[in-house]
């Protein structure tokens, strides 16, 4: 039972490669998709 406290209040930190890929599924259109896809070209979760 503590565990799953410690993992409900302390979630593992999601790696670039996963924000990135939540952010492209979360597209509406094929052209929100290239938006997107642009500014993850261009770096937008590099400095997170």
């Amino acid at each position: 039972m503590k565990t799953n406290l410690f993992a409900r209040l302390f979630p593992r930190q999601l790696t670039r490669r996963e924000r990135e890929m939540a952010y492209l599924n979360e597209a509406v259109s094929i052209y929100d998709l290239e938006r997107r896809e642009r500014e993850v070209d261009q770096g937008r979760f590099r400095g997170c």
